[in-house]
């Protein structure tokens, strides 16, 4: 295969849960990922006489910090061939958001190199060399709604549709994991995520009485104004609202479109917005 063209999902978190620190230094985690399936960044891979990668935003580096480039080197070394190919990424998800950008790419690389090479990685081992990139980069590998526990890579699919509008905000603002993590108290209690799903839907009363993202205090407290627009989507009727990751991407599930739309407008111009509504 000589061209791959491949879209890398962004996702939410509902809910997040730090449960404990790690003598490796990472934390246990419990969580539940959702796939937004209509934002996305665009991976095309073509084979080639040399490696070269570029993306089409200034801001993403493309050197050796950039988890395409890491994971094209981990796949190296695993398989001890040369992966010759040009690499373009164009972004749309924001980066250092708390949707996972990054992540997805790089398990979109580690996916489409696989097959271009014919390198015969197969599922568990492709989860392995994915969290050695990062602790979002399993969930991506198939992108489906899952639970997440100990880093994020044991993953337990469930099935979840959210057909209501899912409004998407950024203000622009990036907020450092390393940093976030400093602020954290793990706590002993993990939510229950599976009691918070009926025939496929979320209970969103449910979610809004239990579910919590143990980073939003004291990135709220670094950032009031991220606060500020959950407050907002919650005046304009969502149905449940919080921040995604360590964030800084806030996100409303709403009833309909009107009122997703009448929060979007309440929203500053510069703000980073995408209205999800695969399902409508």
């Amino acid at each position: 295969m000589k061209f791959i063209e491949i879209k890398a999902h962004a996702k939410i978190n509902i809910g997040l849960d730090v449960l404990s620190k790690r003598e490796d230094g990472f934390h246990n985690l419990n969580t539940l990922f959702y796939p937004i399936l209509d934002l996305f960044d665009t991976l095309y891979f073509e084979r080639s006489d040399k490696f070269e990668f570029k993306c089409d935003s200034k801001s993403i580096p493309t050197d050796s910090s950039n988890l395409v480039v890491k994971a094209v080197k981990l796949l190296e070394d695993i398989s001890g061939k040369k992966l010759t190919a040009k690499v373009e990424l164009h972004k749309k998800i924001p980066s250092q958001a708390g949707l996972g950008g990054g992540s997805s790419d790089a398990a979109a690389t580690l996916i489409s190199l696989n097959e271009m090479f014919q390198l015969e990685i197969k599922y568990e081992q492709m989860l392995e060399l994915a969290l050695e990139l990062g602790s979002d980069v399993p969930f991506f590998i198939k992108a489906k709604p899952a639970i997440g526990k100990l880093r994020g890579e044991i993953l337990e699919y469930v099935e979840l549709f959210i057909e209501e509008p899912i409004l998407i905000v950024n203000p622009c603002i990036n907020v450092s994991t390393k940093e976030a993590f400093s602020y954290i108290q793990p706590k002993d209690t993990a939510t229950e995520f599976k009691n918070l799903i009926v025939n496929e839907k979320l209970d969103y009363s449910k979610c809004r009485s239990v579910v919590k993202n143990d980073f939003e205090t004291p990135v709220f407290n670094l950032h009031p104004q991220l606060q500020q627009i959950k407050k907002e989507f919650y005046n304009q009727g969502a149905l449940f609202a919080l921040m995604s990751g360590t964030g800084s991407t806030m996100y409303g599930i709403f009833p309909d479109l009107s009122s997703a739309e009448s929060a979007r407008s309440r929203m500053d111009s510069s703000y980073f917005c995408f209205m999800s509504t695969p399902h409508l």
